[in-house]
């Protein structure tokens, strides 16, 4: 797929509409993380720099289509000035006589956040009168919001189509990363899948074993697997109703010659709580009241070699249970090993999902990493070989 950038944009006095992900972590009326305003930086920089009225676009939390005031944009405001260095004006509504007078009110170069766009009902139901009307405040419209990219709403999706749409910085990087790792990867390509549940990454894993060379499983996940290949898997999460799914899952790999990397041994403890008593124990000889926690030792060691003989990894889901020592080693331990080798450019690393960016944030190596997604839903669905509705608003 093909997509218009910035750099296919004329801008000079241009009302740039830029849809952007600020749903962003408030601590007591304040913004306590801003990864999401420094990630929009380089897209309000190019418009500025062009001579665009920069008009962000956003939502935050899920207020239903009525207005909820602790759901207001406004406090990201100052904290978005302070990110970029420059005043950012705060619009009281997103579309009509608010929206039009706030614009008309800044400059060339100025930056301007208007109101959460999901006070409005239409926003969700990508009503194309409320995306008329978004885009009646708009010459140009920008998508850098790949993490809402998945959702066909008004200001994702339904704007694309009213304005000349073109793809923002952020959204540029992610999509040739992601491009990178699963649309024309080096091969061999290795993926790593953790978590808890089957169940919940299902056309993840029936995706993957069609498209990578090797696939590790880890976290309870792995324990589903184990099951249904006949170990015991003592008190530990299994979903066992999706045994016959995992063995299908085992078939299908065959059938597409994905190698599947399975435990071969595992951690174990008889309380789920930090610094417990942990063991070392092999594939099956779990006692019933133990809960396996983390893969074991020899498993790292086979996947690190896995990581050395392998060009791509694509990542999403720990491989234990990272917040809590000692559960946490093989993750960690697998994490230092990627990211020494994208650090010397032997292997692209890409990484996504919540508690994927949290457990390389927890090992201190996130920089290190080709790429890491913040996109939780969208990057997900993009692993699923899903089209995403925002992405393909945008293709030329």
């Amino acid at each position: 797929m093909t997509f218009k950038t910035l750099d296919d944009a004329d801008l000079q006095g241009r009302r740039a509409l830029v849809r952007v992900d600020f749903n962003v972590p408030m601590h007591d009326g304040q913004v306590s993380d801003d990864t999401r305003l420094k990630a929009a930086v380089p897209t309000i920089a190019k418009l500025r720099a062009g001579g665009a009225k920069v008009v962000l676009l956003a939502h935050f939390d899920r207020p239903k289509g009525k207005v909820v005031p602790e759901m207001s944009l406004a406090p990201i405001a100052p904290a978005l000035a302070k990110v970029l260095g420059a005043p950012v004006a705060f619009g009281s509504d997103c579309v009509g006589p608010a929206a039009a007078d706030a614009i008309a009110a800044i400059k060339a170069g100025d930056v301007l956040l208007l109101e959460n766009v999901r006070f409005h009902a239409g926003e969700e139901k990508n009503d194309p009168d409320f995306a008329k009307a978004l885009a009646a405040n708009g010459d140009l419209y920008v998508n850098d919001a790949f993490s809402a990219a998945h959702r066909a709403h008004a200001s994702t999706e339904g704007l694309a189509h009213l304005l000349p749409a073109y793809a923002g910085e952020q959204m540029r990087l992610e999509l040739s990363a992601l491009d990178k790792a699963l649309g024309k990867p080096d091969r061999p390509v290795l993926g790593i899948v953790g978590g808890s549940k089957v169940s919940t990454k299902l056309d993840l894993l029936s995706h993957l074993v069609t498209k990578l060379d090797k696939l590790a499983i880890g976290g309870g996940m792995a324990n589903t697997f184990l099951f249904a290949q006949g170990h015991e898997v003592g008190a530990s999460y299994c979903e066992k109703d999706m045994a016959e799914t995992a063995r299908e899952i085992i078939r299908v790999a065959g059938q597409n010659n994905c190698e599947l990397l399975l435990p071969i041994d595992i951690v174990v403890a008889e309380v789920m709580q930090p610094g417990a008593a942990a063991r070392v124990r092999k594939l099956g000889a779990v006692d019933e009241h133990e809960r396996i926690l983390d893969a074991g030792p020899e498993t790292v060691e086979r996947l690190n070699k896995a990581m050395d003989a392998s060009k791509t990894l694509i990542w999403n889901g720990p491989l234990g249970v990272f917040e809590m020592p000692p559960f946490d080693k093989g993750t960690m331990g697998a994490a230092h090993h990627a990211a020494e080798l994208a650090k010397a450019g032997k292997l692209v690393a890409v990484a996504g999902g919540g508690d994927t960016v949290a457990a390389l944030n927890a090992a201190g190596v996130v920089g290190d990493f080709t790429f890491v997604s913040t996109a939780g839903g969208a990057f997900l669905e993009w692993m699923e070989g899903k089209e995403l509705p925002g992405v393909a608003a945008l293709s030329k």
